[in-house]
């Protein structure tokens, strides 16, 4: 026979609950058999002490390139999507990710801070970190409600962002926190006329009223409800921060009741985002996160800064910064540990990166092919170990789930969330005849993410083996820097 056998390895699929050592076969792209005794093959990969597992799926990659795509590579990923933010325009994004050629499957939304920027500012600038802080200098669209002419504006651009294939829409709504709930509800009703997820970044992460973590969830809680749009938050842990206790039991109750609401998280207590962001220049940003100014790092360079308007110049100077926020202190707080327990481990919740694009010691965004990457390249060590990381910690080493529930999670519940409107995704997040043939065998032993915030650009280790599309990517733990087997994710495209 042809294609490739992956013989006598823990097989670990969590769509039918296998958890045994058999034989994985593979050709033309998919699984074949999942089985004992499937015989030889064109080739074959001995995982004989190595867990065989479905590729990782990531919802929230904001890097989208060739470099992002080989350290997730890694990280055991084999498709990495753009949801909370998205892109505009779609259709184009598409085309240069197919030119270009990508390393993971990819596929991104609808991104609506860029269609309000498009109607309230008439910048229609396509979507990129650096048109964001340009962006922000305009503060029309962060802060304001929008007329009636603009959302109209807004959701024609959405609109046809899901026309052009957009896997849903992604609401950065603590970046305009001016929208309005009008507005915000007629972008729910679209994606709930179009039958596709909402992917929102709250609106609100303070501790304390107004304008608090827990209103925002109440308001996401209360669009689910009056128009049926599955809402999916992001970032469950970075939004939620020390107030997350309070927040899972309303988004638990609002699951029970039956509301279309998914969750996902990652497992650091420190978080990324672009310095322009609306709530670093809060006049209350200590009192309402319970976070000093120093607690906001470049990450370039590694500076802390050291007071309001310290940060507010650098606003202006360079809005498209990435930095850090160090939000819960988990190497020293046991409660900041257990606050992050609550979000990673929240039942039939995701794990998924919020990884950052790569940048330079320049400020300028890395998308070369050099591998391993540049010495001075810089992003967040999510970007590089957040699935590796999780399952070290939670399932190995603190056995606070098991390995096929630990694989559910970064695999088969992200799918699954994105199934009944992807049809793509039915075919990934398992081990079984006719999925797609994204595999990922790796040392359960060894397996760990190796970057830190002093070092963010070390890959993971333990990662044997990795295929895309039936592709190999990583052989023997080898990358092959050639490889371009990535396929895009996206819903069937609507001709006009």
């Amino acid at each position: 026979m042809g294609g490739l056998v992956i013989s006598g390895g823990r097989v670990v699929d969590p769509a039918s609950g296998m958890d045994a050592i058999g034989d994985v076969a593979v050709l033309d792209g998919k699984i074949t058999a999942v089985g004992t005794g499937l015989g030889s093959a064109e080739r074959t990969i001995d995982a004989t002490g190595l867990v065989v597992a479905p590729g990782f799926i990531d919802l929230h990659a904001h890097g989208q390139s060739i470099p992002a795509d080989r350290m997730q590579a890694f990280d055991g990923v084999t498709t990495t999507l753009d949801l909370e933010a998205g892109v505009l325009p779609v259709a184009s994004w598409y085309r240069r990710q197919a030119a270009q050629g990508r390393v993971l499957n990819y596929g991104a939304a609808a991104n609506w801070a860029f269609a309000r920027i498009g109607a309230m500012t008439g910048s229609n600038t396509e979507s990129s970190l650096e048109a964001f802080g340009n962006a922000m200098r305009d503060r029309r669209w962060i802060e304001n409600v929008a007329s009636d002419g603009e959302v109209a504006g807004i959701l024609d651009r959405l609109a046809t962002g899901l026309n052009e294939g957009a896997i849903g829409i992604g609401i950065l709504n603590a970046y305009a926190p001016g929208a309005g709930v009008q507005e915000l509800t007629a972008v729910c009703q679209l994606a709930a006329a179009q039958d596709v997820p909402t992917f929102t970044h709250i609106a609100y992460m303070s501790r304390i009223d107004p304008e608090s973590a827990a209103e925002a969830y109440i308001r996401l809680i209360g669009y689910a409800g009056a128009t049926g749009a599955h809402m999916h938050i992001c970032h469950f842990n970075s939004s939620s921060k020390t107030d997350v206790e309070r927040c899972a039991v309303l988004v638990a109750k609002a699951q029970a009741q039956g509301l279309p609401i998914t969750v996902e998280a990652y497992p650091y207590g420190t978080g990324s985002t672009v310095l322009a962001a609306a709530f670093f220049s809060d006049p209350d940003f200590e009192t309402r996160n319970g976070t000093a100014y120093d607690s906001v790092q470049r990450v370039t360079d590694g500076r802390r800064f050291r007071n309001r308007q310290e940060l507010l110049s650098a606003q202006a100077e360079e809005p498209s910064t990435l930095v850090l926020w160090h939000i819960l202190d988990t190497e020293h707080n046991p409660h900041h540990r257990d606050l992050l327990d609550i979000s990673v481990l929240y039942p039939g919740g995701a794990i998924a990166s919020d990884a950052m694009p790569w940048t330079l010691s320049d400020g300028s965004v890395y998308t070369g092919d050099a591998w391993p990457l540049p010495e001075d390249a810089t992003s967040h060590p999510r970007s590089a170990g957040c699935f590796t990381r999780f399952i070290r910690e939670w399932v190995r080493e603190r056995q606070a789930v098991s390995l096929l529930e630990g694989v559910r999670k970064c695999a088969l519940i992200p799918a699954d969330i994105l199934a009944a409107s992807t049809p793509a995704m039915q075919a990934k997040g398992r081990l079984q005849p006719s999925a797609d043939a994204d595999i990922v065998v790796f040392d359960f032993d060894t397996l760990s993410d190796r970057a830190t915030f002093s070092a963010m650009n070390r890959p993971s280790e333990g990662v044997r083996h990795l295929l895309v599309s039936g592709q190999p990517l990583i052989s023997d733990g080898v990358l092959d820097v050639a490889a371009r087997p990535g396929r895009p994710v996206r819903r069937p495209v609507v001709e006009s």
